[in-house]
């Protein structure tokens, strides 16, 4: 069936994002940590080069006619600023907290570390309550309330090509080239990282994985018409919409099928797939390597600060309508103007928690 090509796709997609990030410990938590604590952009160069691969890759499908990214619901026209960036904010403060975003709890999940199992069983809960629990009038009703309607889409393409008066495809691949070879040149600038060639292919393998996801959503899971609907769709996703790597609103769908595994509506979607095959992947590298230990708290503070980060994630990740990997490197792949400020939004709430622990620990010294 072509709903478990989708779903098997995710899961291999998925396997190598989690071994790689366990083998190469990528993480983008720990890139903000490394640039803020001590000046050191190797981790950050990782992350970026990602991205910037991830921008190639996606609109080179885009343009092809291969995958429509305005499909997909990061270049929504509508564009809800303060829940992008109080949900940002919040998902870095988590992340600070937790030690450790929600692709990188699962990668650690699969090393044996019991403090991001916590952290992850508290995303999911918190998610799971923002989207369709207790927490989710304060999404809806208070922080998405305030939103731009733009014409078109919210994606820079369409932004500039508005502005100028021409088509959005005349634009497209000049900013997507721009900002990707911009992002390459400031990556490859330096030469402690063009040298470090474990860390360049992470980061190149990262991103194809993202572009594997949009391809395999977007093109293998597409049909013109669906026999029932008549209508064209896409699927094994969630969303009924092209989708690639994300990792907050398919940690709530995984808890929920858990906890539904009988029921028939119940199903495993393309994201159920990504967050268990980055578990999978992880563990398996980890087995393979013998890396594989039990880590736990170290105190009552460390177990709170990793349920606090959970349910910070839980409910920002939603909110900004992703994490780290679902805006910070899908999104931006879609030019998604949203996914950019996210972006910013989460390493600020990240950069501002490590400032004050900081301050808290040199007074506690």
């Amino acid at each position: 069936m072509l709903a478990s090509a989708v779903v098997w796709g995710a899961f291999v997609l998925a396997f190598v994002f989690g071994a790689v990030g366990n083998k190469t410990n990528f993480c983008t938590m720990g890139a903000v940590s490394d640039v803020v604590n001590m000046g050191d952009w190797s981790r950050m160069r990782m992350w970026l080069l990602a991205i910037a691969v991830a921008i190639a890759g996606a609109n080179a499908l885009d343009l092809a006619g291969l995958v429509d990214l305005s499909r997909s619901a990061y270049p929504a026209p509508r564009w809800p600023w303060l829940a992008y960036s109080v949900g940002g904010l919040l998902f870095g403060v988590g992340m600070t907290l937790a030690s450790g975003c929600a692709s990188r709890s699962l990668i650690r999940i699969g090393g044996g570390n019991l403090k991001s199992l916590v952290a992850m069983l508290f995303l999911a809960l918190a998610a799971e309550m923002t989207l369709r629990g207790l927490l989710s009038p304060v999404r809806t009703e208070v922080l998405s309330a305030l939103a731009v309607q733009f014409d078109q889409g919210q994606d820079l393409s369409w932004l500039v090509a508005a502005s100028l008066g021409i088509g959005k495809r005349s634009v497209q691949p000049w900013i997507a080239a721009g900002i990707a070879l911009g992002l390459l040149a400031f990556v490859l600038k330096d030469r402690d990282f063009r040298n470090d060639h474990e860390r360049l292919l992470a980061a190149v393998v990262i991103g194809l994985t993202i572009v594997g996801g949009w391809y395999v959503t977007g093109h293998l899971g597409f049909i013109a018409e669906d026999p029932e609907t008549l209508q064209e769709a896409y699927i094994g996703t969630r969303t009924a919409r092209p989708e690639s790597f994300t990792f907050i609103g398919p940690a709530a769908n995984t808890l929920e099928l858990l906890q539904f595994w009988t029921d028939k509506s119940a199903r495993v979607t393309f994201g159920v797939a990504v967050v268990v095959g980055t578990l999978v992947g992880s563990f398996a590298y980890a087995m393979a390597k013998r890396r594989f230990h039990w880590e736990s708290f170290a105190s009552a503070a460390d177990t709170r600060n990793h349920v606090i980060g959970g349910v910070l994630m839980g409910f920002g990740g939603v909110t900004a309508m992703g994490c780290t990997i679902g805006q910070g490197i899908t999104g931006i792949s879609t030019l998604a103007l949203g996914s950019i400020l996210v972006f910013f939004s989460i390493i600020a709430g990240a950069a501002l928690t490590m400032k004050i622990q900081y301050r808290r620990m040199l007074k506690a010294g």
